[in-house]
């Protein structure tokens, strides 16, 4: 296991950052000051051909306090420093013409040692253009992509590690954990599977684990779908994605262990024994391999093509969520082969205690990423 972070790390780490250049820009800005009684602007003007290169990524650097317009029209304000890219066939797309007009104005600008860049590149290592809506402005259509991978990759490396350091205390209870054919024969469904007890460390630090896995795909699915949130609140920068992302993997396992005492008191009420370690720990498999695959499937597209990995999130998030469903629904059948109960009163148990919260929480979450 500590091989396989090690791996991954010069993997991950080793391929952000590089970019093959094909046309610099620099030394053809042109300088166009206007002054006034009140006030002087500083402007630097530059002409971008679209026809060449037409697969590459048009790469900016900005200072902060610059205002960009193109063709005239406002296209985005920077409060800081930024480095960002645009595929330059999106830029053709939005404003229709091979040639456009670049004007950043920056009263910064004549000082010196203000860093102002524009070149293409052969690369989508940096950004990730989304398609306009109504009512979006020039900032929430552009998101700056490597803090997005520095982040994802960083956040893997802990729970990879965090996982070896498991494996090497608790070999045995990680295996039983994670067992894939215990989803199907749920060998542990039975009064004596309740492996050990649910408060006792091991569990509780294996709980922590999963709530960082489902917290790292949480909030990559915030800075995809819901960049303006975390720009407008916290900053769009590595310490504040970590900075969530912990208190979010707190907080899932504050709500995992609420879900399990939730789960008790409603065994309790329809006196199923003590089969809601069974029921909790087979739907906890079923979230590990679930978000297991969600991660890995995510770090293929960050590494390889992040300019589809808005739509690559979404469809894996469907397919977790009918993924889940069907779990409940093979728990309902495992519950009803293997407990003396009546079928309706184990549906009536499981909406109570899975279907209903569920869907919920799924409505929520596709109201608040619309």
């Amino acid at each position: 296991m500590l091989r396989l972070v090690l791996i991954l790390g010069f993997l991950f780490l080793g391929r952000t950052g590089f970019a093959q250049l094909v046309e610099n820009y620099d030394q053809e800005w042109v300088n166009s000051d206007k002054q006034s009684l009140v006030s002087r602007e500083v402007q630097k003007q530059l002409s971008v051909n679209l026809e060449t290169f037409p697969e590459s990524f048009l790469r900016f650097e900005v200072p902060g306090n610059s205002t960009l317009f193109i063709e005239g029209k406002l296209w985005r304000l920077f409060q800081k420093d930024t480095v960002f890219q645009v595929p330059v066939y999106k830029l053709k797309e939005e404003f229709e013409k091979e040639t456009i007009q670049l004007t950043v104005i920056n009263d910064r600008i004549s000082l010196g040692g203000v860093s102002l860049s524009v070149s293409k590149v052969l690369d989508q290592e940096m950004t990730m253009g989304f398609t306009a809506k109504a009512g979006d402005t020039p900032e929430n259509r552009r998101v700056i992509a490597q803090p997005i991978k520095d982040f994802y990759f960083t956040s893997l490396l802990i729970i990879l590690f965090l996982l070896a350091i498991y494996r090497l205390a608790y070999p045995y209870l990680l295996g039983v954990l994670l067992q894939p054919l215990a989803v199907i024969n749920a060998e542990d469904f039975s009064e004596s599977g309740s492996l050990q007890k649910f408060f006792s460390f091991d569990i509780l630090f294996y709980l922590l684990i999963v709530g960082m896995m489902i917290s790292q795909s949480a909030v990559t699915s915030i800075l995809i779908f819901r960049p303006e949130w975390l720009k407008g609140w916290l900053g769009w920068d590595f310490a504040s994605f970590m900075m969530i992302w912990l208190a979010g993997s707190f907080g899932m396992l504050i709500l995992t262990i609420l879900k399990f005492i939730a789960i008790r008191i409603i065994s309790y009420l329809f006196d199923l024994g003590k089969s809601e370690f069974a029921h909790f720990f087979y739907l906890l498999r079923l979230i590990v391999i679930g978000f297991s695959a969600v991660i890995l499937i995510g770090c293929y597209f960050m590494v390889n093509n992040f300019s589809v990995i808005s739509s690559v999130f979404g469809s894996l998030m469907s397919l977790f969520f009918w993924f889940y469903v069907l779990g409940v629904f093979g728990l309902f059948l495992i519950m009803m082969n293997r407990l003396s109960f009546k079928k309706y009163h184990l549906f009536t148990y499981l909406c109570i205690a899975e279907i209903v919260p569920f869907l919920i929480l799924s409505k929520w979450i596709m109201v608040l990423g619309q």
